[in-house]
């Protein structure tokens, strides 16, 4: 797991070189963006709970996948699918902070295709789930977070399909 920072100095060091002004702009538009990329996750951690109960609301609720024999129904199943929503939200909001989407390789995406498969989580529904909660979040955070955190949900969606 690397940050932004560690990320493109890593690169350099690799090669033997010193930060190219390409590198040192981008460093440069991390460290402007860190308070807001701050106030983001403070607004995203005192609201959790509600932004993946509502993204679940948005795009899961009243479907086939919630009625009796879907694959959301029963308690159980639910708090599955809710958990893992949490899960996302936590480390997309982890990626964020750090400027790097390898984050989410290492910590969810790595073999969680393959093993929804195994057992029958329909990978539609999820991504639209994970939509859903780019867009509840962006509601929360406005559109220049919401960007930012779109990239690292996008991210998700796309490591899932």
């Amino acid at each position: 797991m690397q940050d932004a920072i560690t990320a493109l100095i890593n690169s350099s060091d690799v090669q033997g070189r010193y930060l190219d002004n390409a590198s040192v702009q981008k460093l440069k538009s991390y460290f402007e963006s860190g308070e807001m990329r701050a106030r983001t996750a403070i607004a995203i951690s005192a609201n959790a709970t509600s932004l993946v109960t509502r993204a679940v609301a948005q795009s899961l609720m009243y479907t086939d996948i919630t009625a009796p024999g879907g694959n959301m129904y029963t308690c159980r199943r639910y708090a599955a699918c809710i958990r893992d929503l949490d899960y996302f939200l936590r480390y997309a909001t982890y990626a964020m902070l750090a400027g790097d989407p390898s984050i989410l390789d290492e910590r969810i995406l790595n073999g969680l295709r393959e093993t929804y498969n195994s057992l029958g989580v329909p990978i539609g529904a999820t991504i639209r789930a994970v939509q859903a909660m780019k867009d509840v979040t962006t509601d929360l955070v406005g559109a220049e977070a919401g960007k930012e955190m779109g990239v690292y949900f996008d991210y998700i969606a796309a490591g899932l399909s």
